[in-house]
C-alpha cells in the first residue's frame, strides 16, 4: 500500500500522542488517534487509562459532527469487542469516518484483523501497516504476551569503565550519576513489574519503588527467593504497592510470616535448584503484565540471559574504573570460546549526565 506524506505526517502524531500514556496505559497498550478532514487535524486523542475511553473515543468525542467523512490515523487497530468499555470500531462507524488507517493489526485473538474487516463490511476505506515498526516499539510487552504469553523484559544495569558492577565487599553505591539514577525512576514508572533476586534484598535492603514526584501508581515488585530467605522485616515490604515472592520451598512457617508481614508468597515449579525462570514470567503474564524491568545481581541476569529470557538491555556505563577485583556484570558460566558469545544489536546510546547509556537487544543465546 501506498501513503502520502501527509499520511505519514498524520500517523507520526498518533505515535506521539500514544506516548503519553505510557505511565498508565497498562495493562492496556499504548494507542494514539488523530482525526483528519480536509487537511485539516478535527480531533486528537490518546488511551489515557486502563479502563477508561481508548483513543479513538477520545479523537471523535473532541472532533464531534467533524469526524464524518473524516480519516482516522489509529496506531493500533481499532477494538471490535466489549470490554470494560464498547468497540470502537462501532464508535468509528457511527460517527461515519470515511477512511481508517491502522498502523498495526492488534494481536490480541479477540481482534486480530476482525475490527478492520467490520469497518470494511460498513463501507469505510481501511489500509494497514503504515509506520507499523514506530507502532510495534510502543508495546513490545503487550505484543509479546499476547502473542507468546510472556512479558518483555528489560535488563536494567549500571557499571564502571571496565564493566564493574560493586567493589569485591558488594559496595555499590553510587556508581552512576544523580541523573542516571533518576532516568531509571522513569524505567520503574514504565514497567508493570519490577523483578529481583532474594540476593539483592539481603545484600541492599532496597524499596524497588518508584519515587517521581506525581507518580502514584507502583509496579508489581517480585523478589525472586528459591529457598525463602527472605527477612520478613525487609524494606520491599513496607512499601506502598504489592510485593510478590517466588519460590520453591515448602516450609509453610515462613511462607506464613512472610505473608503476615505483607508479602503474596506464591508457590512456583522448580528447573533444578532454583525457581523455574520461564514459569515465574508465564505467571506475570497471567497476571496482565506487560513490561518487566530486571534490576538484580550478577547471578540472576545470567541465569535470565542464558535461559533466553530477557529482551532488552538498558546499561548505565560511569566514567569511572573500579578494578579487577571488583564483581562483574553477568554470572556466565559455560561461555569457553568465541562461538559461545552472545551478540546484542545496540539500538540506542546517549549521555545521560555523565554516563553513557547504552541499549541493546539480545540477538541470539548460544
Amino acid at each position: 500500500m501506498s501513503f502520502s506524506a501527509d499520511d505519514h505526517k498524520y500517523m507520526a502524531r498518533a505515535v506521539q500522542l500514544a506516548k503519553k500514556g505510557f505511565y498508565t496505559t497498562a495493562p492496556n497498550p499504548n494507542v494514539g488517534c488523530v482525526l483528519v478532514k480536509d487537511g485539516v487535524i478535527v480531533g486528537e486523542g490518546w488511551h489515557q487509562k486502563a479502563g477508561e475511553a481508548h483513543a479513538e473515543i477520545n479523537a471523535l468525542k473532541q472532533a464531534g459532527n467533524k469526524a464524518e467523512g473524516a480519516t482516522a490515523y489509529v496506531t493500533l487497530e481499532p477494538c471490535c469487542h466489549h470490554g470494560k468499555t464498547p468497540p470502537c470500531s462501532e464508535a468509528l462507524i457511527k460517527a461515519k469516518v470515511a477512511r481508517v488507517v491502522a498502523a498495526m493489526i492488534d494481536p490480541h485473538s479477540k481482534v486480530a484483523g476482525k475490527g478492520l474487516k467490520q469497518l470494511e463490511a460498513a463501507g469505510i476505506y481501511v489500509q494497514q501497516g503504515l509506520l507499523e515498526e514506530q507502532a510495534k516499539a510502543l508495546n513490545p510487552g503487550f505484543i509479546k504476551r499476547m502473542q507468546q504469553r510472556l512479558p518483555y523484559v528489560r535488563c536494567k544495569l549500571a557499571m564502571s569503565l571496565d564493566g564493574r558492577t560493586a567493589m569485591a565487599s558488594g559496595e555499590s553505591k553510587w556508581i552512576t550519576s544523580a541523573e542516571a539514577r533518576e532516568d531509571v525512576q522513569r524505567l520503574r514508572a514504565r514497567s508493570s513489574a519490577i523483578v529481583t533476586g532474594v540476593g539483592t534484598i539481603l545484600a541492599d535492603d532496597p524499596s524497588m519503588t518508584v519515587r517521581l514526584e506525581g507518580f502514584e501508581r507502583q509496579p508489581l515488585r517480585v523478589v525472586m527467593d528459591t529457598n525463602l530467605s527472605m527477612p520478613t522485616d525487609a524494606r520491599i515490604l513496607k512499601e506502598k504497592g504489592k510485593t510478590v515472592v517466588m519460590t520453591c520451598s515448602t516450609d509453610e512457617p515462613i511462607m506464613q510470616a512472610l505473608n503476615d508481614a505483607g508479602a503474596d508468597v506464591q508457590k512456583m515449579p522448580s528447573c533444578g535448584s532454583s525457581v523455574d525462570l520461564k514459569a515465574v514470567l508465564q505467571q506475570l503474564s497471567d497476571m496482565h503484565i506487560n513490561e518487566v524491568l530486571l534490576e538484580t545481581g550478577a547471578t540472576l541476569s545470567g541465569a535470565m540471559l542464558q535461559a533466553g529470557l530477557i529482551d532488552e538491555m538498558i546499561i548505565y556505563i560511569a566514567p569511572v574504573l573500579m578494578g579487577n577485583n571488583a564483581r562483574g556484570l553477568f554470572a556466565l558460566p559455560g561461555l569457553d570460546s568465541m562461538q559461545d558469545k552472545i551478540e546484542l544489536d545496540i539500538i540506542d546510546q546517549r549521555m545521560v549526565g555523565q554516563d553513557i547509556r547504552v541499549t541493546a537487544k539480545v540477538r541470539q543465546v548460544n
